[in-house]
Formats: C-alpha cells, structure tokens, sequence
C-alpha cells in the first residue's frame, strides 16, 4: 500500500521534510544505544551471503570449501556491478 505524500502528510500532519527528520533522529538514536553493533548486523550479513551460497549451490552439494570459494567470487562480481552502476550514474548526472 502506497499513501500518497499528501495522504500522509494529512494523516500524521508531517511533511516530508518533517518525517526525514524523526526518521534520521530515530536512527541515529537507535545506532547510539547499541552496544554490540556487529551483533546488530550479523543477521542481515548471514542473509547476503546465504543469498549467494544457494546461487552458486542451489542443490547445497558443493563441497564447502568450494561453496565458500565460489561464494566470495559470486559477491565481489556484485560489488563490481554495483560499482559500475554507480559509475554509469555519476557520468550520466
């Protein structure tokens, strides 16, 4: 579901502007009180790589040794491409 800005600007009687705030706000405030910020992202790193482990083993019969090898290629060629396009973005502007 997709509010439109003036229905939530009606709705929390925010802008956009006032809503980027809080959220900023929010944020930073959260990341302060974290103790363990590894521990906080571990989850969301696990779920990247294991993104790429059923890429290049999706029957998960590869070796893991080899798994862990073609992984780390598979993710540094996605970086690669990140970075092209980011490349092809900035030339473009």
């Amino acid at each position: 579901m997709s509010d439109s800005p003036d229905s939530l600007e009606s709705r929390t009687g925010l802008t956009a502007a006032q809503r980027r705030r809080r959220a900023r706000v929010a944020v930073h405030t959260s990341w302060a009180n974290t103790a363990d910020r590894s521990a906080r992202t571990a989850p969301a790193r696990q779920a990247f790589r294991t993104r790429f482990e059923r890429q290049v083993d999706p029957d998960g019969t590869l070796p893991a040794e080899e798994r862990t090898e073609r992984v780390n290629h598979a993710i540094k060629a996605y970086m690669l491409q990140l970075a092209e396009r980011s490349s092809r973005s900035r030339r473009a502007k």
